[in-house]
């Protein structure tokens, strides 16, 4: 079981006062990574030029373009929301960037009320992912939006 508050507290000791975007998003990545069990790739996907682009991430090399609509990534942001998904196997449309992720968690990042991108979680396990992940990242997600722009 995690502890969301010490995460979040320890992402923000990492990116408070940093400017640096790529760089906080990249050290997220890592703690992400480093912290919650049994995942196999944690990082981000940046809009641009209305695509989800490769970003900071920890794991096996990943798809770089995904498009709005397409995939996990591309529903949390067609939807503007949150998509936990207990069996990648049963979403249609899901991109198998590796075929050993069975279950994922995206959770939309925001800036100016636009989305700047996603933050992508995978796992090889099914139902990895609870509604505890679910309230713990969606509030990582608002420190970086917060911090970061």
């Amino acid at each position: 079981m995690t502890n969301y508050k010490e995460l979040n507290s320890q992402l923000y000791g990492l990116i408070h006062g940093i400017p640096h975007i790529i760089a906080n998003f990249a050290n997220a990545s890592a703690l992400l990574f480093d912290t919650l069990e049994d995942l196999n790739w944690a990082g981000f996907y940046l809009m641009e030029n209305g695509k989800l682009i490769l970003g900071p991430f920890q794991g096996k090399p990943a798809c770089i373009e995904i498009a709005v609509g397409k995939g996990v990534c591309g529903t949390a942001v067609e939807r503007n929301e949150t998509v936990l998904v207990k069996n990648v196997h049963e979403f249609p449309g899901h991109i198998a960037c590796d075929s050993a992720s069975n279950s994922e968690i995206v959770i939309p990042i925001h800036k100016n009320d636009e989305i700047f991108g996603v933050l992508d979680i995978d796992s090889p396990t099914l139902s990895r992912f609870t509604g505890e992940d679910k309230t713990g990242l969606e509030e990582f997600v608002k420190i970086l939006e917060k911090e970061l722009f």
